[in-house]
């Protein structure tokens, strides 16, 4: 890594990490249908072990059910094993290249515990922002105690840096607010 400080490469670094955790959120059941649910899945396909999506479209005809088109016929159960196997608790049924994946109602119980599953992933995702603010401000140290950068422009960065984590950290906390209400919404 090169000795230099760039506020930029902090806080492209940091949104990375913002964007890994929609995309963690985007994963966890709620409510209403979402295509990204069966994002994790993996199905047994001509020999190997393949995601969903590269087997098969994924769509949302209504809000509490999910459309699998299978592209190969020979596919299709396949595809509807993978799912009932998923352990997202959903039970698909075939109709041919169709596959039809109604969501059930989620329980009081198991809303409070994807609330909970979102608050853990927000806070790795705080960690890892914090992380980053780490490097940066040690670089900052580095920098000033090898006569690269002067005491004042060092605590100006240090400002910036600490700004920016700052920022950072209250988007995550709105993001997984957001996604929150969403899980407690009946």
């Amino acid at each position: 890594m090169a000795d230099t400080f760039s506020i930029d490469n902090l806080r492209s670094r940091m949104q990375k990490s913002i964007a890994s955790l929609r995309d963690e959120l985007a994963g966890l059941r709620t409510g209403r249908a979402s295509a990204s649910l069966l994002e994790p899945v993996m199905v047994d396909a001509y020999g190997s072990k393949m995601p969903l999506n590269q087997v098969a479209t994924v769509t949302v005809p209504e809000p509490r059910l999910l459309s699998v088109q299978v592209w190969d016929r020979s596919m299709a159960s396949a595809v509807e094993k993978a799912i009932r196997n998923s352990g997202l608790g959903l039970n698909p049924m075939g109709e041919g290249q169709v596959i039809r994946v109604p969501l059930p109602e989620l329980n009081e119980e198991r809303r409070r515990e994807l609330t909970k599953v979102a608050h853990t992933y927000a806070e790795q995702a705080r960690v890892a922002i914090r992380h980053i603010r780490r490097d940066g401000m040690d670089l900052l140290k580095k920098l000033e105690k090898d006569g690269d950068l002067g005491q004042d422009e060092a605590r100006s960065h240090g400002e910036q840096v600490q700004k920016l984590t700052d920022s950072m950290v209250a988007e995550v906390d709105s993001t997984v607010a957001a996604k929150e209400q969403e899980i407690m919404q009946v």
